[in-house]
């Protein structure tokens, strides 16, 4: 049956084996605030310059599961989802591993996802998360961090 699922699941869209149904809502990432994906570190740099909040900074791939489990547990959560609207929130999704992927987690001194880097408008890090972070501890995390 569970096998069933995740079949009809992957067939209507859904990227998340904890919710195969997502796809046949539409509600695949509902819950919380989207995401804007980049692609690399030039990107990265052009919406930092042109930020005035503070900027989180999502490192995703499809194949990883804590990732999976960020969107489907920890981000639309109340409290979390209430702290994310503070912030310009970006995806960088390093699924295709390609060299600009390479290059954006070097500059950030990770291996892969999950890692979630809080930066300020002028690039400088405050904060940073790594693996699966339940929502309450995210949350008060998130709520710790001054405004720029």
């Amino acid at each position: 049956a569970l096998g069933l699922a995740w079949l009809v699941g992957a067939a209507t869209g859904a990227t998340q084996p904890l919710r195969p149904w997502a796809g046949l809502s539409g509600a695949a990432h509902a819950g919380f605030p989207p995401f804007t994906r980049i692609a690399d570190s030039a990107e990265l740099d052009a919406r930092l310059a042109a930020s005035q909040q503070l900027v989180l900074l999502d490192f995703y791939a499809d194949w990883c599961v804590a990732c999976k489990e960020m969107e489907a547990e920890t981000f639309p959560d109340p409290a979390v989802s209430a702290q994310l609207q503070r912030f310009v929130r970006l995806q960088a999704d390093v699924t295709a591993n390609r060299p600009e992927h390479q290059a954006l987690l070097k500059r950030f001194g990770l291996f892969g996802p999950p890692g979630i880097i809080v930066l300020t408008p002028d690039g400088r890090e405050l904060h940073r998360v790594v693996g699966f972070t339940p929502p309450a501890d995210f949350a008060r995390q998130l709520a710790a961090l001054p405004s720029p």
